[in-house]
């Protein structure tokens, strides 16, 4: 199997939980603490929290702050869907936009003061690069980023989406100093904490495909595969293109088959049979987002492998706009 997705879908793993690690306010829940403990320590930070990341459980995040608040639209679906939620009870969001190359708009930052800015050191889908450290010299603002597929230390809040990490459940860690009250024990989620950082502690991230990907793709499609993004603005084990006159939902369904995995983005990952909100919020119709796919690396391939998967591809590609035509 070829798992190009792994940025969005998870490399599942088995994992063994005891009794030990079940939370009880009579007990002193050493086996817990001791794995919080670790957790917070290995990204700096003092506490951490549990929520359910989604539009409900991310709601309550927000008005759990006390203060301004910006929000990039190359976010996770749950705090887009939250923050609309937010401005729907009347309360107030800024709204950072994304530019047609993919990256966020900054210049509001030099305009206004925030106490908290929700965006990440990368865009979700294009996995576009944003350098937070730019962002704290021009903001005084708290930076709460979700640092699933990439950590940034200038984050000041970090979330660690459970689902895109692990697979087992919907929850995220947050990970803070001083911004929220303690958490009750009897809502934290403990089995959401062992099954991230454990899978945390086996990420890895392959860098050496993707400058080979690029050219065996372009060698083979040639006009018919494009860029939305400058493939050196993102992370450096993802790959974002286009690929012309065909709906990415019709590869991925056709590649699985073949046991080749990719992603049109987010919302395809979510279940939600969507096309990539992130590339409308550049400025492309929906038709043209349908384009979109994007692939990760977590392992080294050869580069035969890499040209055997290029090729399946376009032999795929090609079926479907025959199809499609007739």
């Amino acid at each position: 199997m070829y798992k190009l997705n792994f940025l969005l879908y998870p490399n599942v793993q088995n994992y063994h939980i005891t009794k030990e690690e079940s939370l009880n306010v009579l007990s002193n829940n050493d086996t817990f603490y001791e794995l919080k403990k670790e957790f917070i320590a290995k990204y700096n930070f003092n506490d951490l929290k549990t929520i359910d990341f989604s539009k409900a459980g991310v709601l309550g995040l927000l008005l759990d702050l006390k203060g301004k608040i910006a929000v990039s639209k190359g976010e996770s679906e749950a705090i887009i869907q939250a923050a609309q939620e937010y401005e729907k009870l009347g309360l107030e969001i800024t709204w950072l936009e994304l530019k047609k190359d993919g990256s966020v708009d900054l210049d509001i930052l030099e305009k206004s003061k925030f106490d908290f800015i929700f965006i990440s050191s990368y865009v979700m889908d294009t996995f576009v690069k944003t350098q937070l450290k730019d962002i704290k010299k021009l903001s005084s603002a708290k930076i709460i980023s979700n640092c699933s597929a990439n950590f940034d230390e200038n984050c000041d809040i970090a979330i660690f989406d459970s689902y895109k990490i692990c697979g087992y459940t919907s929850n995220a860690i947050i990970l803070f100093n001083d911004e929220f009250e303690e958490q009750n024990i009897a809502n934290l989620d403990s089995i959401a904490v062992k099954l991230t950082f454990e899978a945390l502690k086996e990420q890895k991230f392959n860098t050496s495909n993707k400058e080979i990907f690029i050219e065996e793709l372009q060698a083979i499609f040639k006009e018919d595969l494009y860029f939305f993004v400058d493939s050196k603005t993102t992370l450096d084990y993802s790959l974002h293109f286009g690929l012309k006159a065909i709906k990415a939902r019709e590869l991925i369904r056709t590649l699985s088959l073949s046991n080749i995995l990719i992603t049109n983005g987010e919302g395809c990952s979510l279940g939600l049979s969507k096309p990539s909100r992130i590339i409308q919020s550049m400025g492309y119709d929906e038709l043209t987002s349908r384009n979109a796919i994007s692939i990760s690396f977590n392992e080294e391939y050869t580069k035969e492998d890499i040209q055997k998967i290029s090729k399946h591809f376009y032999k795929k590609y090609r079926q479907i706009r025959v199809l499609n035509e007739q």
